[in-house]
């Protein structure tokens, strides 16, 4: 069964779940789009290493990778394999020696590592086609490929952060990352990057 290379398009907060984001993986060179329900720690996880953010001490997945690389094992894809009852199943595949091993492991997870390693996502023509959704243009699901910012839960306004001024933004974004509040961060960068462009 041919894989099919997916991309990460949109991390945003899920609209249905609440406390869960949306994480929109789309086929490559195509126009089908898969959207997976995580955890806020995972997608805080995929968002903070899509962003190139560094936190004061390392994630849980960040210690994966160092784990995995002080043993010179290379992780080389993810693969979402089955959807059972609107559950994904993923599998991490990885390499030492020339020997490549399968680590089952949830979706979420998988993809949190797989972005470490920047090793490809793959999934099955069969997943895309029963959970697959065509999207066009003015779809709200539809995110620019450079955008992986996490729409962050609503901890102050949008007016709240619109009236700091830039000295001020950028303390705040300096102490947000030393509390690990990378949402928060996120939201603070993008102000200041808006301003920049400005």
């Amino acid at each position: 069964m041919d894989k099919v290379k997916l991309e990460i398009v949109g991390l945003s907060y899920s609209q249905t779940q609440s406390g869960a984001y949306a994480l929109v993986l789309a086929e490559a060179g195509g126009k089908r789009s898969l959207p997976i329900i995580i955890g806020g720690f995972e997608a805080q996880a995929i968002a903070i290493e899509l962003e190139k953010m560094t936190p004061t001490r390392p994630l849980t997945h960040d210690l994966f990778k160092s784990f995995a690389q002080s043993f010179q094992i290379d992780v080389t894809e993810v693969v979402i394999y089955n959807l059972v009852e609107g559950v994904f199943y993923a599998k991490i595949i990885c390499s030492k020696d020339g020997k490549f091993s399968e680590i089952d492991a949830r979706t979420s997870d998988a993809i949190a590592i797989g972005v470490r390693f920047k090793c490809p996502i793959y999934t099955f023509e069969n997943i895309l086609s029963t959970a697959g959704i065509l999207l066009d243009e003015n779809s709200e699901l539809v995110a620019d490929t450079q955008s992986t910012e996490v729409a962050a839960i609503e901890k102050e306004s949008e007016t709240g952060i619109a009236a700091l001024d830039l000295e001020e933004l950028e303390k705040h974004l300096t102490e947000a990352i030393e509390n690990e509040d990378y949402e928060l961060a996120s939201r603070l960068r993008d102000e200041i990057n808006k301003r920049s462009q400005s």
